[in-house]
């Protein structure tokens, strides 16, 4: 990373690297705010091999930390601002972080609420905590521990020699499924600098006139892949400290936006704010990955408003930006999830879910993905490290997909969500697009569940404002145009959908959903 920052100094010193509402910073004066900042981590007794967990929104403190924490060998615990006390409490645990650095007011984000609630025997290893805009005094402690000031703009020139490594331990992300106790994936700076460079080639961030909006939390993988191939690339990256419909719309016209990656929800927050045909003229590449159901219509209506909206793939293992369909295919494909690796050493498989044996393209199973931007395993936890990346090489990623001819390949589900129905595996999308074509429904979830000894698929659906759903209307309509096998024994109808907040938006709980339809039938009895 301190060889990538200096290859930008060298070659566009004075370029912008940054922009920051109406401040501009250029990679000479970032530059500068990351051999501060090293500096004063070291002064902090931060060393080679340490980390250090970062809970801040989208700002230049948290990317000038990272970078200064890769100067000097260290690594960043990311800390997701939607975190409640329990997760908060699990990562700073798990992590062993030796410093917290944090922001006590911002906005509607209540951080001291949330500190009141972690237990100090989860804090042990931290020695001190950072807090950056303190307003009037600072609190002398924060979880049992000593705090101080991290004023980037006060702190004095000085340099300190690069202590860090390629192959040192850089990031941590954690995976979903925060309640429960996530993993703690590792990235070193060699597979994170690698990605980056791939990933600016082959999503044209190299080409003239390029800028990035950074909408996601740069403390998630998807949002911290988007900034550092905008990086790589030598283009402004326009930050925006946290995700607004209205305002991300403004920045794209204001600031000739060309590249955007985020959740279908958040696009849907943005397109919603705009008129007319071609309303973002500067867009190129729109990536996203699909949340919620419904991204058939969404995309094509879209596309026909000139917005390129294309699926891609990527994971806290292989990294965000892993795939991106290509814009040549035609518009129902080039919407699909998965596609080419920016990656050309990249390789992808595909292995039966029952037998495990490998599949020819075409066929549906779990997918498997080798290269060179892998994750180098868990934190601490070397059995889910073992199960996750076989003998080869391959990390297992618990998604069904198929391949393509041409290299490519399409995401259908996870594994946990797949469903195998009349000897067929299927993706619950395709139950839930038929379901979503009748009249009065706004959305639809579909799960499996067991019913008399046969799996069978079951819905639930939300209805559009003032209508109201039969079920067995509901049923006989998909009748007429799915498999009988695909038919869903139950459609209940719903006022909403259990979700979870992740970095990248807001998730529906399939799990909880196949709870609920459990409890619905045995109540039916």
């Amino acid at each position: 990373m301190p060889e990538l920052l200096a290859r930008n100094v060298a070659q566009r010193g004075e370029g912008i690297a940054f922009i920051d509402g109406d401040r501009e910073i250029t990679y000479r004066q970032f530059d500068r705010m990351v051999s501060n900042t090293a500096a004063w981590l070291d002064a902090q007794g931060i060393v080679a091999g340490d980390k250090v967990a970062v809970w801040l929104v989208n700002r230049m403190e948290w990317m000038a930390l990272y970078f200064g924490l890769a100067h000097i060998g260290a690594a960043m615990m990311t800390v997701n601002t939607r975190y409640r006390s329990h997760e908060l409490e699990y990562i700073l645990e798990r992590s062993q972080a030796k410093m917290l650095v944090l922001q006590l007011n911002f906005r509607k984000i209540d951080f001291p609420a949330v500190l009141r609630d972690v237990g100090h025997a989860a804090a042990a290893a931290l020695e001190q905590v950072a807090v950056v805009d303190v307003e009037g005094n600072a609190p002398a402690e924060i979880l049992g521990k000593p705090t101080l000031t991290f004023d980037i703009n006060a702190l004095p020139d000085r340099l300190v020699p690069v202590t860090g490594s390629a192959d040192a331990l850089s990031i941590l992300f954690t995976t979903s499924g925060t309640t429960s106790g996530p993993k703690l994936v590792m990235h070193s700076q060699r597979t994170l600098t690698l990605h980056s460079q791939n990933v600016a080639k082959a999503y044209g961030f190299e080409e003239d006139g390029v800028r990035l909006l950074a909408a996601l939390p740069f403390c998630g993988v998807f949002g911290f892949c988007a900034v550092f191939a905008a990086f790589a690339a030598g283009k402004p990256i326009v930050l925006m400290d946290t995700f607004d419909g209205p305002t991300a719309a403004k920045l794209i016209n204001r600031h000739r936006i060309t590249h955007l990656f985020g959740s279908d929800e958040m696009y849907r927050r943005v397109i919603e704010n705009v008129d007319g045909h071609d309303p973002f003229p500067s867009a190129r590449v729109f990536g996203f990955s699909t949340f919620h159901p419904g991204v058939v219509e969404f995309g094509q209506s879209a596309w026909s408003r000139r917005i390129p909206m294309i699926g891609l793939y990527g994971s806290s293992e292989v990294q965000a930006l892993f795939a991106l369909q290509q814009v040549d295919r035609p518009v129902l494909e080039r919407i699909e999830g998965g596609g080419l690796p920016a990656s050309k050493g990249a390789e992808i498989r595909i292995r039966d879910i029952d037998t495990g044996t490998l599949l020819p393209v075409g066929a549906s199973g779990l997918l498997e993905v080798r290269a060179a931007t892998n994750f180098i395993g868990y934190l601490n936890n070397p059995e889910a490290t073992a199960k996750a990346i076989d003998d080869e090489g391959f990390f297992r990623t618990g998604d069904v997909g198929f391949l393509r001819d041409d290299g490519s390949f399409v995401y259908q589900t996870r594994q946990g969500d797949a469903i195998r129905l009349g000897g067929y595996l299927v993706s619950p999308t395709e139950i839930e697009d038929a379901i979503k074509a009748l009249p009065g429904i706004a959305d639809v979830q579909v799960v499996a569940v067991d019913i008399e000894r046969q799996t069978r698929a079951v819905a639930f659906a939300i209805a559009l404002p003032g209508q109201e759903l039969n079920e067995k209307q509901m049923i006989a309509a998909t009748a007429a145009v799915l498999a009988a096998f695909k038919v869903p024994a139950h459609i209940w109808a719903v006022e909403a959908f259990p979700t979870t907040q992740s970095s990248n938006g807001t998730k529906i709980q399939r799990a909880k959903l196949r709870d609920m339809a459990i409890l619905r039938m045995a109540a039916s009895v």
